[in-house]
C-alpha cells in the first residue's frame, strides 16, 4: 500500500477513534484514588471491548493484587513477527477543578487541542494503537498483542510480577511503548534514554525538644539551620550535583533554543540556568537533584524557639549510565559526611526507579524512523532523551532482552500531562496514528 492509501485510511478511521477517545477520558480511572477503583475497572473493561471488536481475543489480567490490565491478541500470518503495543489506561488525579479552563472529565476542543485528563497521557496512546489496527484492517500482516496497563501512574508496582506471569502471552519481536512524546510540534522523536529516580526523606535532629532561642541560641544549633547546610552541600557553586560517585554520560547533539527553553520551563525572566555542559546533557544524561518538600514550622505564628527536628524530601534523578543502587549509596555517603555539629541524621527511602538507555539500532528502529519521516512529511526524527523517569521500560528490557523496544508517544512540549489543562494536539495525533500504521505495515518484513 502506498503512503497516500494509508493516509486516506487513517483519515477515514479518525472520527470514530476521536469518539472512542472521548468516551475513554470520561471514565475517571484515577489509580491513585481507592474510591475510584471501580472506575479503573470500568476503564479496563471499555478498553478490552474496543479491541475485542477488532477481532482480538481480549481479557483482563492482574498480579499481586495490582490494578486490572488488558491483554489482547490477534495472530498474524504464519511466520510473521509479533508486535506488542503498550499503553496505560489509568490517569493522574485531576486535582483542583478550578485550575482547569474546562471540566477535566469532559473532553473539550479549543484551538486544535482536545482537553481532558487522560486525553494525552495515555488514553491517546491506546487510541493511536487502535487507529493503526483499524486503518490496516484485514491487511494487518503482523501478529499484534495489546498490553494496556492499569497502574502506571502509581509506579507499576505489580508490573514485574505481571510480566513474569504473562511472559509467554506477551513475548514479541518488537515492543512499541506509547507513553512518551515528540520533540516539538512537527518534529517526531524516538525516546532512547530516561533518567532514573531515587527519593529519600531525611530528618535532621539537634534537640530532644524545643528550647528558648534567646537562652540557648549561639550555643545549640537549630535543626533548620543545620538542614539548610546539608541541603546547600548537595550542589556546587555552578549548580551541578556535588555528590561523588554519581555517573553521567553524553547526549545526542540536539539544539534546544533559549527562547523555547524559557517558554517551556516556566522560568521567571531573570533566572539563570544551573549546572554546566550542554543543555540537553543537563536535562537528559546528567544527574539532577531537587528538594521537593520540607517539614518545618510555618512562618505565621512561629515562636522564639530552636526547632528540634526538620525534614526534607530529596528527589535525585539518576543518569541513564547509573543505577539506583549506586546512586542511593553515594547519596547516603554524602549526607552522612556533610551533617555538621554532630546532629543526628535519619534517611528513609521513599521509592526508586531505574534509568533506561536503549541501543536504538537495527532493522526495527530503521523501519520506525522511516515511518516517522514519512508521516511528518520528510522531517527526520531525532533521538530524544527524557529527564523524567518511566521505570517500567527497564522492566520490559529485562523481561524481553531479545525484543526491539521502541518508545514513542503522543505528547508535545505543551501537553501538560499530570497538570491542569492536559491537552492533545489533534494534528500531531493524526501524524502519530499514520506513523504507527506505517510501522505495523512495514514491520511485516522483519524476520521473527
Amino acid at each position: 500500500m502506498s503512503l497516500d492509501d494509508l493516509r486516506q485510511r487513517v483519515q477515514g478511521v479518525l472520527p470514530g477513534i476521536r469518539r472512542d477517545l472521548e468516551d475513554l477520558v470520561r471514565i475517571e480511572s484515577v489509580s491513585a484514588d481507592p474510591a475510584r477503583a471501580g472506575e479503573v475497572q470500568r476503564s479496563a473493561d471499555a478498553v478490552a471491548e474496543l479491541f475485542a471488536a477488532e477481532g482480538f481475543e481480549a481479557r483482563i489480567a492482574s498480579a499481586d493484587g495490582g490494578a486490572p490490565a488488558v491483554i489482547a491478541h490477534r495472530p498474524g500470518p504464519a511466520g510473521a513477527p509479533t508486535v506488542l503495543l503498550y499503553a496505560h489506561h489509568d490517569v493522574q488525579p485531576e486535582n483542583d477543578h478550578a485550575d482547569w479552563d474546562s471540566p477535566p472529565w469532559v473532553p473539550t476542543e479549543r484551538d486544535g487541542r482536545l482537553y481532558a485528563r487522560g486525553a494525552a497521557d495515555d488514553k491517546a496512546g491506546i487510541c493511536a494503537h487502535l487507529a493503526a489496527i483499524r486503518a490496516l484492517g484485514d491487511d494487518l500482516a503482523v501478529g499484534v498483542t495489546m498490553f494496556i496497563e492499569g497502574e502506571e501512574e502509581i509506579g507499576s508496582d505489580s508490573l514485574a510480577a505481571l510480566l513474569a506471569q504473562e511472559k509467554d502471552s506477551l513475548s514479541a519481536d518488537v515492543i512499541v511503548i506509547a507513553d512518551s512524546g515528540n520533540w516539538d510540534i512537527g518534529v517526531p522523536a524516538l525516546t532512547t534514554s530516561l533518567r532514573g529516580l531515587v527519593r529519600v526523606d531525611i530528618e535532621i535532629r539537634t534537640l530532644s525538644y524545643a528550647v528558648h532561642s534567646g537562652m540557648w541560641g549561639g550555643l545549640v544549633p537549630d535543626s533548620l539551620m543545620t538542614l539548610a547546610r546539608v541541603i546547600a552541600s548537595l550542589h556546587d557553586d555552578e549548580g551541578n550535583v556535588a555528590i561523588d560517585g554519581l555517573r553521567s554520560g553524553p547526549a545526542d547533539d540536539v539544539e534546544y533554543p533559549e527562547a523555547r527553553l524559557r517558554a517551556e520551563s516556566g522560568a521567571v525572566p531573570g533566572i539563570r540556568w544551573i549546572g554546566s555542559g550542554p543543555i540537553v546533557e543537563r536535562l537528559w544524561t546528567k544527574p539532577a537533584l531537587s528538594i521537593t518538600g520540607l517539614d518545618a514550622p510555618q512562618v505565621f505564628g512561629a515562636s522564639n524557639t530552636l526547632v528540634p527536628a526538620a525534614r526534607a524530601r530529596i528527589a535525585l534523578r539518576t543518569a541513564p549510565a547509573d543505577t539506583t543502587e549506586n546512586a542511593l549509596e553515594c547519596l547516603r555517603r554524602h549526607l552522612e559526611a556533610h551533617v555538621p555539629w554532630g546532629a543526628e541524621l535519619s534517611i528513609t527511602v521513599v521509592d526508586t526507579g531505574e534509568a533506561t538507555a536503549i541501543d536504538a539500532t537495527g532493522p526495527a528502529y530503521d523501519i520506525a524512523r522511516d515511518a516517522f519521516r514519512e508521516a511528518w512529511d520528510g522531517v527526520r526524527p531525532i533521538d530524544m532523551g527524557v529527564g523524567g523517569s518511566i521505570p517500567f521500560i527497564a522492566e520490559f528490557l529485562l523481561a524481553f532482552p531479545a525484543a526491539s523496544v521502541l518508545v514513542t508517544g503522543v505528547e508535545d512540549p505543551d501537553t501538560r500531562a499530570h497538570g491542569a489543562n492536559e491537552g492533545l494536539h489533534l494534528a500531531e495525533f493524526e501524524r502519530v496514528c499514520l506513523a504507527e500504521t506505517l510501522l505495523l505495515a512495514n514491520l511485516a518484513s522483519l524476520t521473527p
